[in-house]
């Protein structure tokens, strides 16, 4: 296989032993396979690192934080090309396949596929429109300049992909960034490149909105992503956001 083609996934973990079971099938299912799988743990109270363990995932530790925890597994990779998966996101099986076609185009060094969030009984249509329409109204509001030059905001329900080269030339995740550390990411990623938004969807656990309610929960979107998008203190952030598991 030609090196240039090879890929690895990024998967932070903190607290996920009852998504890993899933994750991994997900993961089993890919065809073509991931080149190379790490696990992140950032420190889990629960059984997590021994449940990854039992399902063959390798796992790195890592300090607390996801930013961290990215930064540390991108780092611990060889691929060219990296994913960071959340371990309550899952992919279509030809999900790989989709990534080196689009990173076949030089002009793309940033990309993450169409999320819909979804439960057990139901799909969160609001939201998931919600968090497919900010992928163009937050930089168009708050990088106007980025936006024109093909910049867009991704964020971790996107299984976002990039070049591993690219990543390490903009210093990766910001580490003091407990949320929105994504979309930072793409804001410095777009002076290297354009931004992608593939039309391949991704399924990503509703248990957010689940817990908060639709309406509160995309309030708190708004109020988080606009506070960034201001500048208004972006590492305190993370209070505004309640932690779900």
């Amino acid at each position: 296989m030609d090196t240039l083609t090879k890929i690895a996934i990024v998967v932070p973990m903190l607290d996920e032993a009852p998504q890993l079971p899933r994750l991994a099938r997900c993961l089993a299912a890919l065809d073509p396979q991931p080149d190379e799988i790490i696990v992140v743990d950032g420190g889990s109270g629960d059984d997590s690192t021994a449940v990854a363990t039992a399902l063959g995932l390798p796992v790195l530790q890592s300090p607390r934080g996801r930013s961290r925890q990215c930064n540390a597994g991108v780092a611990a990779t060889t691929a060219p090309v990296v994913m960071i998966l959340h371990a309550d996101t899952w992919l279509p099986p030809d999900a790989l396949a989709v990534v080196r076609q689009v990173m076949a185009d030089p002009r793309i060094n940033l990309a993450g596929f169409t999320a819909i969030l979804a439960g057990t009984d139901k799909v969160r249509w609001v939201t998931s429109f919600h968090n497919w329409i900010k992928t163009w109204y937050a930089p168009l509001l708050f990088r106007p300049h980025l936006f024109l030059r093909g910049g867009r905001l991704l964020f971790g329900d996107h299984a976002m992909f990039f070049r591993r080269a690219d990543f390490d030339a903009v210093g990766g995740f910001d580490p003091e960034l407990a949320v929105m550390e994504e979309a930072e990411l793409c804001v410095r990623m777009a002076r290297l490149g354009r931004t992608r938004l593939v039309g391949r969807f991704v399924f990503t656990s509703d248990r957010r909105v689940a817990a908060w309610g639709e309406w509160r929960a995309n309030w708190i979107y708004l109020k988080v992503g606009f506070r960034w998008g201001l500048g208004i203190r972006p590492k305190a952030l993370g209070a505004l956001y309640p932690d779900v598991r």
